[in-house]
């Protein structure tokens, strides 16, 4: 008989986004040492076994919409090569692009030479959103050194309910009835956005990306403190006062850019949850550039603030997507949603730490790496963030041309410029 999975809130939002984005989330991990293959055969094996989402096919027969649990084998999972330019095949892997109904939805890179290795994986977002594979990597390295070091059994990934209501159970009786009565649309309404070429058949993959070092990573979150704001706060202000001059926008011009939430905030231990999606967006709105980039920032602060201040922060709409996919068929749902619903065309999803000992494999730190989000399809545009041995690197993964990757570096040309400002106080 068939095993089948249910197919959760969220593995159907992100179907509907196949319009937008390709879905795939990217992990690249630079090490000085080569990986033992078999070992991590081994335990990519029973990780997968663990969390069957990742060997299962989404079916969608327009009535309803369920997984499909997979025969599979390492192959279709693992891939290993050795080269002397580690970059280009790190580039080519992380650009492709897994079907919602293939046998398998993670894969993973390994190619090496003589003194350094590049981990690489692409994972569906149906599947897991950044904050939960940034716990399965970590699970995963430390599993495998485990293993290497200890023949220890490689079964520490947590398994339980994928589903979207668990962001509840930790309220009370009287705050979870509030939380489930919140009906209210807050999509993103600007028609602002990232000046990208016009979309041609001969478009493809790329990801762009921006190293800022160690020192002026630190030098930025220390004039932070100063100013009163969260690294986020700083790369949404950077955000937007490069984008005003990206862009031409005028300076009277209000912009919004949507940023990404981890609804985990509301809970308190994930122990009994399953690798899935908890990931909402606030919308960061300022009415005007500002005289300044410090101006923009303040904009950007009282903006958020607001988000912060609201004990319900990002669950706005769930009870509203779940009356549509809960009553309707699979396809009316995705059209009645799609009236009301408004993809942002600028966003920003602030990924975190990538903790370098947690990503560790037998005591070998990556010291180089990042985290980003789905290829978006122009005119869409979306910003990602990681930092990793105390560096951050920010990233745009674009579905475009050579113009579009000039385009992409102009801006981060210029968020350095803003970072730079913020940095110096001038």
């Amino acid at each position: 008989m068939e095993r089948r999975l249910s197919a959760e809130l969220w593995d159907k939002m992100h179907y509907l986004f196949r319009g937008f984005n390709d879905r795939m989330v990217h992990v690249e991990l630079h090490y000085h040492c080569k990986i033992d293959i078999e070992a991590l055969k081994t335990v990519l094996l029973c990780f997968v076994e663990k969390a069957p989402v990742l060997h299962s096919s989404f079916i969608d027969t327009k009535l309803t919409a369920h997984w499909k649990v997979n025969e599979y084998s390492i192959d279709d999972i693992l891939v290993t090569q050795q080269a002397d330019d580690l970059q280009a095949l790190a580039d080519d892997f992380l650009t492709q692009y897994i079907e919602p109904d293939a046998p398998v939805q993670i894969r993973v890179g390994v190619f090496y030479n003589e003194t350094q290795t590049v981990l690489c994986i692409v994972e569906n977002h149906m599947c897991m959103d950044g904050g939960d594979l940034k716990y399965f990597v970590r699970s995963l390295c430390q599993a495998y050194t485990e293993y290497v070091n200890n023949g220890t059994s490689p079964l520490q990934l947590r398994s339980g309910t994928r589903s979207f209501e668990a962001v509840y159970r930790d309220f009370s009786r009287r705050e979870k009835k509030m939380a489930q009565n919140l009906y209210k649309n807050v999509c993103a309404k600007d028609d602002h956005r990232f000046p990208l070429t016009e979309n041609s058949l001969h478009d493809v993959s790329f990801i762009s990306r921006r190293k800022i070092d160690e020192q002026r990573f630190a030098a930025l979150r220390k004039a932070g403190k100063t100013l009163g704001a969260t690294v986020n706060d700083l790369l949404v202000a950077a955000y937007f006062y490069s984008l005003y001059e990206l862009a031409g926008f005028g300076e009277k011009e209000s912009v919004t850019i949507s940023c990404a939430i981890d609804l985990r905030r509301h809970v308190k231990d994930t122990d009994g949850m399953g690798i899935t999606n908890h990931t909402a967006f606030m919308q960061c709105n300022i009415p005007e550039r500002g005289k300044d980039i410090f101006e923009t920032l303040e904009y950007t602060k009282k903006s958020v603030e607001r988000f912060k201040n609201d004990k319900y922060m990002g669950l706005y709409g769930l009870p509203l997507l779940k009356f549509g996919y809960g009553i309707l068929p699979q396809a009316a749902a995705e059209g009645v949603i799609k009236l009301g619903y408004s993809n942002p065309l600028l966003a920003m999803s602030n990924i975190g730490i990538l903790d370098s000992e947690g990503y560790s494999l037998c005591g070998n730190a990556p010291f180089d790496g990042y985290m980003t989000g789905a290829v978006k399809y122009k005119p869409y545009a979306l910003v990602s963030a990681t930092s990793l041995a105390g560096a951050l690197t920010l990233s745009m993964c674009v579905r475009g041309n050579e113009e579009d990757k000039r385009i992409v570096e102009r801006f981060f040309d210029l968020m350095e410029n803003s970072l730079g400002m913020l940095t110096n106080g001038k």
